[in-house]
């Protein structure tokens, strides 16, 4: 599936290629690079296929075709495929960080480059540069607001992880009863020093939470009202990136405040985690909202796609 459509990725691409500024010879030759390179590359001959957009790529180090920046994009992808099958060969990931990189540099929102060094760090267990990579994300002006958002969403996770990881535990929840219903009560933890680092915890995923709340558009907030089969195949995809992009944001928002209501209770200050308790559940409902219509997107989309193929094979039948 990955290799197919990274064909056809490269099929659109060169589809849409209209202008250049290398001489007409040097085009042409791109083009044929980048072609071999994807047969290559489909057939798993991922040396190859480097070799191939290593040509077309070093034809234009500046990225200023549109051939240029699919050739650097796709020499780090496929150093990226060669790391998959050979974990132990940690200088290729290394290498596919830095082709990555070079995307970004041409194109700054380019998603899945970042994307993919983000997952490399993780992988090589880079905690460091990882954390680095993904807060000069969320700080970059130049991303789109929810780039921007997803960012601050990935560093939110580790933050709700860490506070979790101390209040989810025996120890630290009851069975107990609030208002006649079955809950838990929670309580500190042993070690004090669990304590201030669950306040440290829940003080930072809060704060990274709100920026990126605060990174929603009014498209966004008012994306329960759009007219679904009204949108054209490109819209639609267009706009179901946007809404899941804000769909995490809004999950761990959520999430962020039953941790912070749980300390409160930990603290003794009831009438704090009551009111946490029930901006939890506002905000568990604006998520369900929007994840919702995220569903309705998506099952518009495979319907569309699936009237599509149907119409196909008719038409296909009649040929015949």
């Amino acid at each position: 599936m990955q290799s197919s459509r990274f064909g056809i990725l490269l099929l659109v691409v060169l589809a849409v290629i209209t202008t250049t500024n290398c001489s007409y010879f040097n085009q042409i030759v791109t083009r044929k690079n980048l072609v071999d390179g994807a047969e290559a590359y489909k057939g798993r001959k991922f040396a190859e296929a480097e070799e191939l957009f290593r040509r077309a790529a070093s034809r234009d180090p500046e990225g200023a075709t549109l051939e240029g920046r699919t050739a650097q994009l796709f020499l780090a992808r496929t150093l990226h495929s060669r790391y998959i099958g050979d974990r132990q060969n940690v200088d290729l990931a290394n290498q596919a960080i830095e082709e990555y990189k070079k995307v970004l540099a041409l194109d700054p929102n380019e998603q899945s480059a970042y994307k993919a060094v983000a997952g490399l760090y993780e992988n090589l267990q880079k905690t460091s540069d990882w954390e680095t990579w993904v807060k000069e994300r969320s700080q970059n002006a130049q991303i789109k607001n929810e780039y921007r958002a997803e960012a601050l969403t990935s560093l939110t996770v580790k933050q709700y992880n860490c506070a979790n990881e101390i209040t989810d535990t025996d120890k630290t929840k009851k069975e107990g009863k609030r208002d006649g219903k079955d809950v838990f009560i929670y309580v500190k933890p042993e070690n004090p020093a669990d304590l201030e680092k669950l306040r440290a915890c829940v003080t930072q995923g809060t704060a990274l939470i709100q920026q990126a709340t605060e990174l929603e558009s009014d498209e966004i907030k008012n994306m329960k009202g759009v007219d679904i089969k009204s949108l054209s195949d490109a819209e639609l995809a267009a706009k179901l990136d946007l809404v899941k992009s804000f769909e995490s944001t809004r999950s761990y928002r959520a999430s962020m405040l039953i941790q912070s209501s749980r300390l409160a209770e930990m603290d003794g200050k009831e009438p704090d985690a009551a009111r946490l308790r029930s901006e939890a559940e506002a905000a568990r409902a604006q998520f369900q909202e929007l994840s919702e219509v995220s569903r309705n997107m998506q099952t518009e989309i495979d319907s569309r796609k699936a009237a599509a193929e149907a119409a196909e094979d008719a038409n296909s039948n009649n040929a015949s």
